[in-house]
């Protein structure tokens, strides 16, 4: 792939930067949308790239998230998840109910290069090694010191 400018997106596109970054890619679909998707994974955590907002014509679009979501068991309290987006950049953290979700936008508004998009995946592959780090960090405090309210009940 050049480094030509790139003004939209499409899956096929996407597919190839990620194997020319190392990645294995399979094109899945939504169950419940019926609208394909990439799946791919790094250091054993699956993540999936979803198309963002699509142009008028054809079915490319302008921007993508790569999206990765484990399953915690339990409560996790919200000052874990926001100490994570305090500290970091570029990836944002959300809990919802029995799952975290780190996500990450890639945007090709105004043109961008081939260089740039795996830069973006650079990036992502460096914040899901950091998440994994750092729920094995945050987990065992969690363990050792339980929230006030868990300690009353």
């Amino acid at each position: 792939m050049s480094d030509d400018i790139i003004t939209k997106l499409s899956l096929d596109r996407l597919r190839e930067v990620l194997q020319q970054s190392g990645y294995r890619v399979e094109t899945v679909t939504d169950p419940a949308t019926g609208a394909a998707h990439l799946r791919s994974a790094t250091g054993g955590i699956m993540f999936d790239i979803r198309p963002g907002n699509r142009l008028a014509e054809g079915g490319d679009f302008v921007d993508a998230a790569l999206v990765a979501a484990v399953q915690v068991q339990g409560e996790l309290p919200l000052e874990v998840v926001n100490r994570w987006n305090a500290t970091r950049r570029f990836a944002r953290l959300q809990s919802g109910g029995a799952f975290l979700v780190l996500t990450q936008d890639v945007s090709a508004i105004g043109g961008v290069t081939a260089g740039h998009l795996r830069g973006h995946i650079e990036i992502w592959d460096h914040l899901v090694q950091q998440f994994v780090n750092y729920l094995r960090e945050e987990l065992p405090k969690l363990a050792a010191n339980p929230p006030a309210e868990a300690a009353l009940a």
